[in-house]
């Protein structure tokens, strides 16, 4: 059994593909899904799907991406730091 996920309360001018979009790109990385093929499947709904669902999931992609390289930036700076405690 899957779940769905749901997407936030819409108002105004706001285009719900959009955050369809970005649903979708959040329910791929919470399934394991890497990071170089949702930037493929980024690539790939630019050329088959809405425009605003498709920059909705590349957004998604993005703020992956970011948070993936501050955490690897503070795994890195914790290491440095253990290591100089170490050699002391």
């Amino acid at each position: 059994m899957s779940l769905t996920t749901l997407t936030t309360a819409i108002t105004g001018n706001q285009n719900p593909d959009f955050y369809a979009g970005r649903a979708d790109a959040y329910d791929d990385h919470n399934d394991g899904t890497p990071l170089d093929v949702l930037n493929t499947r980024a690539a790939y709904n630019v050329e088959h799907h809405n425009p605003m669902y498709a920059a909705g999931y590349y957004a998604r992609v993005l703020e992956i991406r970011r948070e993936t390289a501050a955490i690897t930036d503070l795994q890195t700076d914790i290491a440095h730091t253990e290591n100089l405690e170490r050699a002391a």
